[in-house]
C-alpha cells in the first residue's frame, strides 16, 4: 500500500516547475537561434569573410570545404584543377619521351640505320629528360597520393613550387635540348634524304605503329621545347588559384622566375650562335597570357647582394610606395603629409638547405642574412638601385594604430624609411614578412621583447 501511494504522487515532469520550465525553453531557443545565425555567417577559414551559405543538410556536407565561403571554394576547385594539370601534363610529356627512346632511337640503334654519333647528334640528351622526368613525376605522384590518403582532397599540402625548386637541375638539360635543336632537325632531314632504309622505317612507323598516334619523329623531338615553355604558364595558374598566405605561394613565385630566366636565356643563345628560331610560345605567353616579372630587375638584386642563386630566396617582391620622414614625429602629423615615391621592392633571405633533397618542409633551413632591395622605376632601359640594400639585421620594424596604411623600417642608427602599398592588406603582409625576419636576425634580438608595438618617433641621425 506504501509503494502504490509513492507512485500515485511521482512527477510526470521534470520537477523544476512549469514556469521555470517555460524560461529554459525559452532560453534554449534562444541560444538554437544565435547558433544558427552565427552558423548562417561564421568566417571562412581561407579569407575570414562571414558570406558563407547556411548548410541545411549537415551530414551530406563536407564540413571542412563548409567552412569556405564560395569564392574560396572555387579557388580551391581551382588550385586543385591546376595542380592536377601540372602532374598529369607532366607525366604525358614523360610518355612522349620514352616514345621517342623506345619507338624511334633503341630500333634505329638495333638495326644500325645510324651510327651512335648520329644518333647523339638527332636525340642530343634525350636520356637525361627521361630519367629528370622520371624522378620528377615520382615525387609529384608521391605528394599528390600522400594528400589523398590524409584527407586532403583539394591538395592544398602539395607545394608543386619547393619542389619544382628541388628539381632546377632540369633547367640545364633543358637548354642543352633546346639549343641543340635546330642541328639536330637539320641533321635528321639531311639523313633523311641521304639513307632510303631510314626514310622508310620513319614512314612505316607513322603510318603503322599506334603508339605514334600518327605523328612523325619531328613532332616527338619537338616536345622538351613545348614542355619547357609551358611550365611558366602552368605555373602561373597555380599562383593565381593560391592565396599569398600559402606557404608554397613563395616557392611557386621564384620556380616561376627560374623558369623564366631560363627561358630568356636560351633564346639570348640562340640568338647570339646565328639561329633565327626562338621560344616564340614563351614570348607569346610572357605578353598575353602571364603576370610578368622582370627578370632582370632579379639578377640586379642578386648581382648587388653577392649570393649563390641556389641559397635565395625571392620572398616578396613588387611595387611600393616608400618616403622618408624628415623627423620622428610625422605620426602626430599623419602620412599624408609625407611625400611618397614609387619603388621596386624585393624582400631576399639567405638560406642554407639542411637536406640537398629535403621536401619533408616549406622552409629549406636556417635564415643566414635578410635583405631589402629598393630600386627605381626602369629609366633609359636599366634598373638604379636607390642605395645599398637595407639589412634587416640592423633593422626595427613598426607600425602604428593610428596610421595603419604603412609601417617604418628603421636602420639602427642611420636612417628611417616608410612604406606602404596601395592595397592595405598587401601592406600589412609585408610588415609581417619584413618583421618576422628582423625578429630572427641581429645581435641585439634577444632586446626585441623590451621593445614595444608601436611606431619608434625617436629622432633619427642621419649619416
Amino acid at each position: 500500500a506504501t509503494r502504490t501511494k509513492s507512485a500515485d504522487v511521482e512527477r510526470a515532469d521534470s520537477g523544476i516547475g512549469q514556469m521555470p520550465a517555460r524560461k529554459w525553453r525559452n532560453r534554449a531557443s534562444e541560444t538554437l537561434s544565435s547558433l544558427q545565425a552565427w552558423e548562417a555567417h561564421r568566417p571562412c577559414t581561407d579569407c575570414g569573410e562571414r558570406d558563407l551559405p547556411v548548410e541545411t543538410d549537415v551530414q551530406n556536407c563536407n564540413q571542412r570545404r563548409a567552412d569556405l565561403c564560395e569564392k574560396c571554394r572555387k579557388r580551391r576547385t581551382e588550385r586543385k584543377e591546376s595542380v592536377l594539370e601540372f602532374v598529369n601534363t607532366e607525366a604525358s610529356y614523360g610518355e612522349d619521351l620514352r616514345i621517342i627512346k623506345e619507338e624511334f632511337y633503341l630500333p634505329m640503334q638495333v638495326a644500325g640505320l645510324l651510327s651512335q654519333e648520329q644518333l647523339q647528334g638527332i636525340f642530343s640528351n634525350i636520356q637525361e629528360l627521361i630519367d629528370l622526368n622520371e624522378s620528377f613525376l615520382e615525387i609529384l605522384q608521391e605528394e599528390i597520393d600522400q594528400a589523398f590518403d590524409q584527407g586532403d582532397d583539394d591538395l592544398m599540402t602539395v607545394c608543386i613550387g619547393e619542389i619544382f625548386l628541388e628539381f632546377v637541375n632540369m633547367l640545364p638539360a633543358f637548354q642543352t635540348y633546346c639549343l641543340q635543336q635546330s642541328s639536330s632537325v637539320n641533321m635528321l632531314n639531311a639523313l633523311e634524304k641521304e639513307k632510303e632504309l631510314l626514310r622508310i622505317f620513319l614512314n612505316v612507323s607513322q603510318n603503322d605503329n599506334t603508339a605514334l598516334r600518327r605523328m612523325n619523329l619531328r613532332s616527338f623531338l619537338m616536345a622538351p621545347l613545348q614542355r619547357v615553355t609551358k611550365y611558366p604558364l602552368l605555373l602561373s595558374r597555380i599562383i593565381k588559384a593560391t592565396t599569398e598566405y600559402h606557404p608554397d605561394h613563395g616557392s611557386l613565385r621564384e620556380a616561376k622566375s627560374r623558369i623564366e630566366s631560363h627561358l630568356e636565356h636560351i633564346n639570348m643563345k640562340t640568338k647570339q650562335e646565328g639561329n633565327t628560331w626562338t621560344l616564340r610560345s614563351f614570348r607569346q605567353d610572357s605578353k598575353k597570357k602571364r603576370e610578368v616579372i622582370n627578370i632582370e630587375m632579379r639578377e640586379t638584386a642578386l648581382k648587388t647582394v653577392g649570393w649563390l642563386r641556389e641559397e635565395t630566396r625571392f620572398v616578396m617582391e613588387g611595387p611600393l610606395q616608400l618616403a622618408q620622414p624628415p623627423d620622428g614625429q610625422w605620426v602626430k602629423k599623419g602620412s599624408k603629409t609625407l611625400k611618397f615615391q614609387n619603388m621596386q621592392v624585393l624582400l631576399l633571405v639567405n638560406m642554407k638547405r639542411v637536406s640537398e633533397s629535403s621536401l619533408d618542409s616549406a622552409e629549406p633551413g636556417p635564415v643566414k642574412d635578410a635583405v631589402l632591395v629598393l630600386i627605381r622605376d626602369k629609366n633609359n632601359g636599366k634598373f638604379h638601385l636607390l642605395r645599398e640594400p637595407l639589412r634587416l639585421s640592423n633593422c626595427i620594424v613598426s607600425t602604428d594604430p593610428d596610421c595603419d596604411d604603412t609601417f617604418e623600417l628603421i636602420e639602427i642608427r642611420r636612417e628611417a624609411f616608410v612604406f606602404r602599398d596601395s592595397d592595405r592588406a598587401r601592406t600589412h603582409h609585408w610588415f609581417r614578412q619584413i618583421r618576422r625576419y628582423s625578429r630572427e636576425l641581429g645581435s641585439w634580438k634577444k632586446r626585441r621583447n623590451a621593445l614595444p608595438n608601436i611606431m619608434i618617433s625617436t629622432p633619427h641621425t642621419r649619416p
